[in-house]
């Protein structure tokens, strides 16, 4: 079974947990981070920081 299967990676990940670490003070977002967290600061007028590792799970494979 190749990596380019489905199959495959799902088997691989299926009791696979994501932990994303999301904190911090955002001291260097300083205005941004005034009167929301950090993760939720948008990026590029679409989408907040946070959804980059969530996407990267999403893609993987892992779904919890």
């Amino acid at each position: 079974m190749s990596a380019s299967n489905p199959r495959f990676v799902s088997r691989l990940t299926r009791n696979t947990l994501a932990l994303i670490l999301a904190g911090g003070r955002g001291s260097r977002l300083k205005q941004l981070t005034a009167w929301r967290s950090k993760p939720a600061v948008p990026f590029g007028g679409k989408f907040r920081i946070v959804d980059f590792p969530l996407s990267n799970c999403i893609n993987s494979g892992i779904r919890r």
